[in-house]
C-alpha cells in the first residue's frame, strides 16, 4: 500500500507538465478525474492481487461512477499514467500499461475474445493514444508509438510508429527517443501524413506511369507496322467484238 501513496506526487507533477490547462498540483488533486481514476486503481489493483476481488470490483465501480473512467482492477498500470479528460475510457482486465503513457477520452483497451487469458493490449512506455481510439486484442503497442484519434488498431504496432485510420495504418515512424523529445497531444498533429492520401497518390503515380507506357508502346507499334499499299485499280474486261453480218444476214 505504501507504493500507492509514494508515487502520487510524481503523477500529479506529470499531469501539470503535460497539460497546459493545469494551474497547479492542488487543481489536479481535486479536479482531474483521470488522476482520481488512477488513484482508485492503485487501491483496487492491490486488493485484486491480494485476492480481495469483490471489494476490488466494488470500488472500481464506484470510481467509474465518480470519474466516468472504467479500469478493471486486474489491469496492470505503470507509473505516471496520464488520462486526459477521461470520460469513456475503458481499460480491460488483462491490459498492461507501461510508464509515461497518455490516454485521451473515449479510448478503449479492449478484447476481442471470450477466452480466459491474455486478451487485452499491452502498451509499452511513452505510448500516446488519441481520443476515441480503439486498441483491440492481445496486441503489443511498441514504445513511443502514437495512435491517432478514432483509429482502430487490430494488429501489433512497431516502436515509434504513428497509426491512423480504420483499420489503422502506419503514417510514419520515429525512434522512441525522438518521440520522447516532443510530446504530441492526441498522438498526431495537423501536419502528420495521411496514409490513405499517400496510398491514393501512389495509385495516381502508377496510373500516370502506365498511361505513358501505353503511349510509348502504341508509338512503337505504329512505326513497326508496314505501310499499307494503295489498292490496285481493277482493269476493265475487253468487250467481245462481233463479226459484221454477211449479205444473207448470217
Amino acid at each position: 500500500m505504501a507504493y500507492i501513496f509514494k508515487h502520487l506526487k510524481e503523477e500529479i507533477a506529470n499531469i501539470v507538465a503535460k497539460d497546459p490547462a493545469a494551474r497547479g498540483p492542488w487543481e489536479v488533486f481535486f479536479c482531474y478525474p483521470g488522476f482520481h481514476a488512477v488513484a482508485f486503481h492503485r487501491v483496487t489493483h492491490w486488493l485484486w492481487t491480494h485476492d480481495i476481488k469483490f471489494l476490488a470490483r466494488f470500488l472500481s465501480n464506484v470510481a467509474k461512477i465518480l470519474s466516468g473512467i472504467e479500469i478493471h482492477p486486474g489491469a496492470t498500470i505503470g507509473r505516471r499514467l496520464f488520462i486526459d479528460h477521461g470520460t469513456g475510457v475503458v481499460i480491460g482486465e488483462t491490459a498492461e500499461i507501461g510508464d509515461d503513457v497518455t490516454l485521451y477520452h473515449g479510448v478503449t483497451l479492449g478484447g476481442t475474445s471470450l477466452d480466459v487469458g491474455k486478451r487485452h493490449p499491452t502498451l509499452e512506455h511513452g505510448v500516446i493514444v488519441g481520443s476515441g481510439a480503439q486498441v483491440l486484442g492481445p496486441l503489443l503497442i511498441g514504445a513511443g508509438a502514437r495512435i491517432g484519434a478514432n483509429a482502430v488498431v487490430l494488429k501489433d504496432v512497431p516502436r515509434g510508429a504513428t497509426m491512423v485510420g480504420i483499420p489503422a495504418k502506419m503514417a510514419q515512424r520515429q525512434r522512441p527517443e525522438e518521440c520522447e523529445e516532443s510530446f504530441r497531444a492526441y498522438g498526431v498533429t495537423a501536419t502528420s501524413p495521411d496514409p490513405v492520401g499517400q496510398d491514393l497518390k501512389g495509385v495516381h503515380r502508377q496510373i500516370e506511369a502506365l498511361c505513358q507506357r501505353v503511349q510509348e508502346l502504341e508509338g512503337r507499334l505504329a512505326e513497326a507496322a508496314p505501310a499499307k499499299a494503295a489498292p490496285a485499280r481493277k482493269s476493265a474486261k475487253p468487250r467481245a467484238v462481233s463479226a459484221p453480218p454477211n449479205e444473207d444476214g448470217r
